[in-house]
């Protein structure tokens, strides 16, 4: 999963990177409207945090903008503690949460991953497929309730076609959501993550779908 961070403070921006990084997201960070608006514009993410109180173009003009470009991607507002003007100016302009300053990471976090969920239609914090389990809170894989050791890209290739369970994925979808903008990004790595996922979980977990991607589906009769 592919965040980006739109925030000008350059200790809580790199604070909530590091974080989030660790938590096994990659992230990318904006530190003025102007540059939030255009990676909001131009790349793939699959939730933002947005600080309302930015340089160059304020918070709720970056909003605005990209819900007038039809961008859909979750976006959690940063707002003052007491400002509960800025709360319902966020929401009106299209955020799907907010939190407001000063907060606690894990509890960011926790709204970022619930706001992940409901975007892909998942309400559980458990993403399950047959005898596979995700934990999104601790970030644990099991199958059969036996532990799975996963690299940091393999859990992030398995989340994203969890969360996605059902369809189809491209390689170029993958390699937008799983790899920060800096990464150098290699086509054929995905390929890679996907034969070791597969000696892992079993050879069957993920689908080729010639052409087109990868689907991991439910088992049928499961």
């Amino acid at each position: 999963m592919r965040l980006l961070i739109v925030e000008d403070e350059p200790n809580l921006g790199q604070q909530l990177r590091n974080a989030l990084e660790g938590a096994g997201y990659a992230v990318d960070l904006a530190t003025d409207g102007e540059e939030g608006h255009f990676l909001g514009s131009t790349e793939q993410y699959d939730a933002v945090i947005l600080d309302l109180g930015l340089p160059e173009i304020d918070g709720l003009t970056v909003l605005d903008r990209w819900r007038k470009e039809g961008k859909t991607t979750p976006v959690l507002v940063l707002t003052a503690r007491d400002s509960w003007s800025d709360k319902v100016a966020g929401l009106d302009a299209g955020a799907d949460d907010y939190v407001a300053k000063p907060f606690q990471t894990e509890e960011l976090i926790a709204r970022l991953r619930a706001l992940i969920r409901r975007a892909s239609g998942n309400a559980s914090a458990e993403l399950m497929a047959g005898d596979i389990r995700l934990d999104t809170r601790s970030g644990k894989v099991t199958k059969a309730g036996e532990p799975i050791k996963l690299t940091a890209q393999e859990y992030k290739l398995l989340s994203y076609l969890l969360h996605h369970k059902g369809k189809v994925v491209s390689r170029t979808e993958l390699i937008e959501h799983i790899y920060d903008q800096d990464f150098d990004r290699d086509s054929n790595t995905i390929e890679v993550f996907v034969t070791r996922i597969r000696k892992k979980l079993g050879p069957d977990v993920i689908t080729t779908i010639r052409g087109l991607g990868y689907s991991l589906e439910e088992p049928a009769g499961a």
